[in-house]
């Protein structure tokens, strides 16, 4: 590149002799890129970067990877404008590809004086490079070997969501120098896991370069699970085994190969920042009014619809472009599959609304990198209006609360939740169908990182938190869940198989259901956090995956769960691409599902407000195009239930799925229930059936 010439990209890029140095700000007046060596508190040189537009720049020749950098910024200091530089302040590369060291927290990575008076007003002249992490000049070559993407459809997709070193950390079969690293993502004993529950892909808790934030140091305790992002192009650090960056390659790499697609839960809505009384690490000081949403009519303030301090402002086209970066690099260096967006609602308020046409939408659709891998919304933030399930693009799935939270009440044994039982294992028509989408759109889970555990969801009816040091008041107060009469743990037999059946009634609805299912980590070895529902910073045995006390707990559970996922896999009428209308086939006379009462009558109409219907049937596949046909019944109730054996389309029904026996295999499975006949239910039970077809 000629002298002077603007970099073609932002960052730090090698060039094989030197390295281009180009970052963003639209309002800085000068910018000087900092070089460190090892362990220096002091940047041994200050270089001076030329502007072109809206990009600072500079190629030093013989600076190579392994090189430490970082930038200070000069510019106005106008808080009530919005702009917040100061040059004593050490600042992280937004591009930088791995960050060294950790934040040491101290009042001088603040730009002002925390303790004056109407601090954020005041100006800092401490100097926080002494206390800051270092970015790293990165060599990104790597051999893929042939790599191929899986690029399984959303109709044969089973999510595992899982955290880095929580899966891994107590592995008793990964060498205790890789466990809680990437590379142990890549071992055998982690792949083959997966392939047994039949998972196809795994969504990774945030591994973007984050911060432990300073209340949680002085508490003694980490950001274990990722919520808070430093750099959105470099993977944390704390994870990195002894391949370094490349081991997290060769584990994607590894996935690949076995059929697992990898996506990642990102954080583009809020960085580690905070509000305005935050500190001042990265975007704050390279240009806090372009990088931050303002609250409106008052530049000082930040926008808080994430609740955790700032929101990034996706309606300005220098941070959509930062962004759509971010998630280019990740597919194309990393060769990710996917990304789940933490509070996506976030990421479309343009500038303070909700619109599902802003331009993060548009450009992502329209990327020939991204348009071509799984997006997944979480679909809402806190602020006015951020509930958003359903209102996504096309092309989107979205979490889906209205799926966990009658599907738990349903199983507690509430009344009345059998119409919302109905739409969510139907793929929640009424909420996707609007917008152009199918079933599919609708990721299914009860159980996720945030809140209980699938164990805990029957284990515990109010939360456990008290080890967050926030007097327990963190968390969730409402989350549906029941102890099954005891709360926490207990020695009662009837107590403990109670729970069991109750664990297998949450994981046969999601695996049932028509839409995308999600697993929880741990939740098919009963992984418990001790009741406690907000483990955001339990980096310890609270939420790390203990393999051998959970294959003691319930030893016959993930094999019960591979089971669900084979019965999915092999029934075409349970991934289906379009949604159940329930309108009969003018030929048969069928429909594409029934809906059964205990008589083996529909339910009409008028009867689906009866508050007292613990129980029902459902047959589907008539139009599969396998032709397998199924019948299930569910019974939240306490007491057995004698159910018609109906006919519709075939000549009897074979057991296939039993949540009373501990591997859901029926013990007689050659046993058929002819039409016409009746069959029992017993309380809090899944029974499926599969359709033996008529001859003659």
């Amino acid at each position: 590149m000629p002298a002077g010439a603007v970099p073609a990209a932002l960052g730090a890029n090698w060039t094989g002799t030197g390295v281009e140095f180009a970052l963003f700000s639209a309002h800085a007046e000068a910018v000087e890129l900092c070089l460190f060596d090892e362990d220096a508190p002091a940047e041994r040189a200050r270089v001076p970067l030329e502007r072109t537009g809206d990009t600072w720049h500079a190629r030093l020749e013989g600076v190579g990877p392994g090189q430490l950098y970082g930038y200070r910024v000069h510019g106005p200091y106008e808080p009530l404008a919005g702009h917040r530089f100061n040059p004593n302040k050490l600042l992280l590369d937004p591009h930088a590809r791995l960050l060294s060291g950790a934040i040491r927290w101290d009042d001088a990575t603040y730009g002002f004086l925390p303790d004056a008076e109407e601090a954020d007003l005041s100006f800092s002249e401490s100097d926080s490079a002494p206390f800051m992490p270092r970015c790293v000049v990165v060599d990104p070559a790597f051999d893929w070997r042939g790599d191929a993407p899986p690029r399984r459809p959303w109709s044969e997709t089973l999510i595992y969501e899982a955290h880095v070193r929580g899966l891994t950390r107590l592995h008793p079969g990964i060498p205790p120098e890789l466990r809680g690293t990437y590379e142990a993502l890549g071992h055998p004993a982690i792949v083959a896991h997966l392939q047994r529950l039949g998972v196809t892909a795994i969504e990774l808790l945030p591994i973007h370069a984050f911060a432990d934030d300073r209340f949680l140091v002085q508490r003694g305790l980490t950001n274990y699970w990722g919520y808070s992002s430093l750099g959105f192009f470099a993977p944390e650090a704390r994870y990195l085994g002894p391949a370094g960056l490349p081991g997290l390659k060769e584990a994607v790499r590894v996935l690949h190969r076995a059929g697992i697609e990898v996506i990642l839960d990102v954080v583009y809505n809020h960085t580690a920042e905070l509000e305005e009384t935050g500190p001042t690490l990265s975007f704050r000081g390279i240009d806090n009014a372009v990088y931050y949403k303002p609250a409106p009519g008052d530049p000082r303030r930040t926008f808080n619809c994430t609740g955790c301090g700032n929101s990034l402002d996706l309606s300005r086209p220098a941070v959509v472009r930062h962004v759509l970066d971010s998630l280019r690099l990740w597919v194309e260096e990393y060769h990710v599959d996917g990304f789940r967006f933490d509070l996506a609602s976030t990421l479309a308020r343009n500038p303070y609304d909700f619109d599902p046409e802003c331009p993060f939408f548009a450009q992502l659709a329209a990327d020939p990198v991204l348009g071509r891998v799984k997006l997944i919304a979480e679909p809402w933030d806190i602020g006015e209006g951020g509930y958003r399930l359903g209102g996504f693009p096309p092309g989107w799935g979205e979490w889906n609360d209205l799926f966990r939270d009658p599907v738990r009440r349903f199983w507690r044994g509430e009344e009345g939740q059998v119409p919302g039982l109905v739409r969510a294992i139907a793929g929640s028509r009424e909420i996707f169908e609007p917008s152009g989408r199918g079933p599919c759109a609708s990721v299914n889970y009860v159980a996720s990182h945030d809140g209980y555990t699938l164990a805990d969801l029957v284990a515990y009816e109010r939360r456990h938190n008290w080890a967050n040091g926030e007097e327990n008041r963190d968390g969730h107060g409402h989350n549906h869940s029941w102890n099954c009469g005891v709360e926490g743990p207990t020695d009662d037999p009837a107590v403990r198989a109670l729970r069991a059946r109750q664990k297998r009634n949450l994981l046969a609805t999601a695996m049932l259901a028509q839409g995308v299912p999600m697993l929880l980590m741990g939740d098919e070895l009963s992984r418990s956090q001790g009741g406690n529902n907000n483990a955001y910073c339990q980096d310890n045995p609270t939420a790390w995956l203990d393999w051998e006390r959970g294959a003691e707990e319930d030893p016959a559970l993930p094999d019960f769960v591979a089971y669900l996922a084979d019965i999915r896999r092999s029934h075409a009428a349970l991934r289906r691409t379009g949604f159940l209308y329930g309108i009969p086939d003018p030929g048969t006379g069928l429909k594409d599902v029934h809906w059964l009462k205990p008589d083996g009558g529909e339910i009409a109409a008028g009867e689906w407000q009866d508050e007292h219907r613990r129980a029902l049937g459902m047959v589907l596949g008539s139009d599969a195009p396998d032709g397998r046909m199924l019948f299930a019944l569910l019974n939240s109730g306490d007491a057995a239930i004698r159910f018609a054996v109906p006919g519709l389309g075939a000549a009897g029904w074979a057991p296939l799925l039993d949540t009373g026996i501990p591997t859901g295999r029926p013990d007689a499975p050659e046993r058929t229930c002819q039409a016409g006949g009746t069959f029992i239910v017993e309380p809090r039970s899944v029974i499926l059936f599969r359709g033996i077809k008529q001859t003659g």
